[in-house]
């Protein structure tokens, strides 16, 4: 993973103004950053500032400089964000789909001790931690908060795994906690999970492993029972100070750590099965980074500072021009955002089993995607942006494809036709054919059985 600093969106003061917390919106338009002077700042996805909204005290007699923010998410339909204060509430404001509608709040939530952290990985279930050591979930549908589970420890760090169903939460005795709203048939366990040897500050979950660093100068790996897979040591490196965040990538296979003046890098290697660690981002005179932001479609980075300074870093792993129409940008191994460089227009192509993404092609009129991984064909048309993941073995990239279809398209292959609908994960069907031309095909019996096979799906749907 290769970071290049694009520009900066807010610009550094003399003295201790640090960001708080920052957070980039599911749909990818919106991001938005708070200081410690607790006002909320609007920007849209080129880091141009749009709109800004100051945030509230839980009770107005105590004045407005009673409390911090310390976290803020945006809901998964990017018109909301939750907001968590150590005056003891969250507040959700609604702040619309365009620049300048108003803001309300829409929601609170009343605790008995400061918020420390948040996430929204559903669309009615915020969670968040305690002060004192609880982690609960406000449900915005029925205002109301329960316990999911209680410890003895102030929550220092909250983060979801790649999918959103499952939660780390690190506690200042260097507990890490996990939680499934739906464990996916991993048969993970639940609970404590392991004990670091310093409050987990900087916590990251990625597709194989857990990523946990403090004030300790160490980055330990951990496997998905809590057992150490890798330790990364810089104890005795002098210009080293201790981490204070960690963000993983929307593709879970790309990690980064923040500490002072420095961004760590960390790759997952599919084929050793380790994390692999770039030269790290040295940033002079940026100070101790105290929030990072990835944005959902993964080529951006966000990093905020103790300083107030805003900094938008590009991230990607390669990219190429592909027919002198489309720009591909690889920002994992399982992720490439294709955009059309004629008309702006991008499309998020990622495998959800996090398999590596061979070459991606342009194919049918430059209207539909094409690529293959270890053990999937992925599929996508431009025009609608639905896409699709079927399990293929491997065939060399002997197929051939038809697009006449606007629904469907048709692959031949060893003598097999298959059909895939745009935006299933289900093969719709498949038959034994020696036609390989599509027109020919519809006048055998084979397409009679195909065909009905479809109708009746089509029913069923």
């Amino acid at each position: 993973m290769q970071l290049k600093y694009l520009k900066t969106l807010l610009t550094p003061q003399d003295g201790a103004a640090k960001v708080t917390c920052m957070a980039w919106a599911p749909n990818n338009a919106k991001f938005a950053v708070c200081t410690i002077d607790r006002v909320v700042i609007l920007y849209d996805e080129q880091g141009e500032k749009r709109d800004r909204f100051t945030t509230k005290p839980a009770d107005p007699k105590y004045g407005k400089k009673t409390y911090v923010v310390k976290s803020m998410a945006f809901s998964p339909d990017s018109t909301k964000i939750a907001v968590a204060q150590t005056d003891n509430i969250i507040f959700v404001y609604k702040i619309g789909e365009e620049w300048g509608d108003k803001k309300v709040i829409c929601n609170k939530f009343i605790q008995t001790s400061a918020v420390t952290c948040l996430v929204w990985p559903s669309e009615h279930a915020i969670i968040f931690g305690l002060a004192e050591g609880k982690v609960r979930q406000a449900n915005t549908k029925t205002s109301k908060s329960s316990t999911i589970y209680g410890t003895d420890s102030y929550v220092v760090s909250l983060t979801t795994n790649v999918s959103g169903k499952g939660i780390l939460s690190g506690h200042a005795d260097g507990t890490v906690v996990r939680y499934f709203v739906d464990d996916e048939g991993s048969g993970e366990s639940q609970g404590k999970l392991l004990t670091h040897a310093c409050p987990p500050y900087a916590l990251a979950w990625g597709t194989n492993s857990i990523i946990v660093a403090g004030c300790d100068k160490k980055i330990v790996a951990y496997g998905r029972e809590g057992q150490v897979l890798q330790t990364f040591d810089y104890s005795r490196d002098r210009s080293e100070k201790e981490f204070t965040v960690a963000t993983c990538s929307p593709s879970g296979q790309s990690i980064v750590v923040g500490s002072y003046d420095r961004l760590r890098v960390f790759s997952w290697s599919p084929r050793k099965g380790v994390w692999d660690e770039a030269s790290p981002k040295e940033i002079p005179n940026l100070y101790t980074i105290t929030a990072l932001s990835w944005k959902k479609d993964g080529s951006r980075l966000s990093v905020g500072t103790l300083c107030g300074g805003v900094e938008l870093f590009d991230c990607c792993l390669r990219r190429s021009i592909y027919k002198n129409k489309f720009e591909m940008t690889y920002v994992g191994l399982s992720q490439v955002i294709v955009k059309n460089l004629s008309t702006g227009t991008r499309v998020v192509l990622k495998s959800q089993y996090g398999y590596e993404i061979d070459e991606v092609k342009v194919m049918g009129k430059d209207q539909y995607l094409v690529a293959h991984t270890s053990d999937t064909l992925l599929l996508g048309d431009l025009v609608s942006n639905k896409l699709s993941e079927v399990a293929w073995q491997g065939t060399g990239g002997n197929e051939k494809f038809f697009f006449e279809n606007e629904t469907v398209c048709m692959i031949f292959n060893a003598g097999e036709l298959a059909l895939v609908e745009y935006g299933s994960n289900e093969i719709l069907g498949s038959v034994r054919t020696e036609f390989m031309n599509p027109h020919l095909i519809r006048s055998g019996p084979s397409w009679f059985y195909m065909l009905q096979h479809i109708m009746h799906h089509i029913i069923l749907k």
